[in-house]
């Protein structure tokens, strides 16, 4: 029964806790700001707080973004950006909180539940939108991190359908792929012992996932990302699961020689060198 805590564990954190790219800044009256590359800053007051509330994001201070995107929704409450930017601080939110907190499984579940309170409104206010479906899933996953097991599979099953109709709106959409390279590798880890437990004890049906889907989604993320350590950290973990050492070598290298965009790229990086130092001789 342990394995099946791996479905979604440690999936869909990577986004949050990295904010925004700290080289990210908004230029006035041009195309594209942070997290919205089509929005067009138009000059008009809801536009300008917007941008603020990126600019504040990308500097991460997240309470501060929140109060410009709480302004938005005063003078435009179904506004679509602003609703699933509000499911991204209550993530950010959840996630600093610590474990050794009175009570942080508690808070951070509040925080999360919030979260996904506004990436469904974001979804009803832009059903073709992609970022409202795909924080539905990431605010899902973050509940499940901290869920019983059978809400854990429950959740699952939700979490793909919202990470695919992310990616069915906007095939462009890198973080999505990364998301569901990152699940397809979980879920192919979870034993068939594990499955039939599931299904005798807890009555529910786990997820199938593939390595092969894993390395599909992860090259297609850093294709539409290249820049993006997080992307090749994760390709090179699905590498040494499919026996594919040197590729998993490449892939680390290459995290090394790529520059800082994200709040815990230097981790990530550390990581990356642990690893290759691990698989050293492989």
């Amino acid at each position: 029964m342990r394995h099946l805590t791996i479905i979604v564990v440690g999936v869909l954190g990577f986004t949050f806790a990295t904010g925004s790219p700290v080289w990210a800044q908004n230029r006035p009256g041009k195309t594209g700001r942070v997290g919205c590359p089509h929005c067009t800053n138009d000059g008009s007051p809801i536009s300008q707080l917007l941008q603020r509330s990126d600019e504040l994001y990308a500097s991460f201070k997240p309470k501060e973004a929140m109060g410009e995107l709480l302004k938005v929704l005063e003078m435009d409450p179904q506004n679509r950006e602003a609703l699933s930017k509000m499911a991204r601080v209550y993530i950010d939110f959840g996630d600093v909180i610590p474990e050794t907190e009175a009570d942080w499984q508690a808070k951070k579940l509040k925080h999360y539940e919030t979260a996904e309170q506004y990436a469904r409104q974001a979804a009803k206010a832009d059903p073709n939108g992609t970022w409202g479906h795909f924080y539905i899933a990431a605010s899902l996953g973050k509940i499940a991190m901290i869920s019983p097991i059978p809400k854990q599979i429950d959740l699952s099953h939700e979490i793909q359908a919202e990470v695919e109709e992310a990616i069915a709106l906007d095939p462009q959409n890198g973080f999505a792929y990364h998301v569901y390279g990152v699940w397809h590798r979980k879920v192919s880890e979870i034993g068939k012992m594990s499955r039939v437990t599931a299904s005798v004890l807890l009555w529910r049906t786990v997820p199938q996932g593939s390595v092969e889907k894993s390395e599909e989604y992860l090259n297609k993320a850093i294709s539409l990302n290249p820049r993006v350590i997080i992307h090749r950290l994760e390709l090179a973990k699905t590498a040494l699961v499919m026996n594919k050492s040197q590729q998993a070598r490449t892939s680390l290298r290459s995290v090394l020689d790529l520059p800082v965009q994200f709040s815990d790229d230097p981790r990530h990086k550390k990581e990356a060198q642990q690893l290759l130092q691990e698989i050293n001789g492989r």
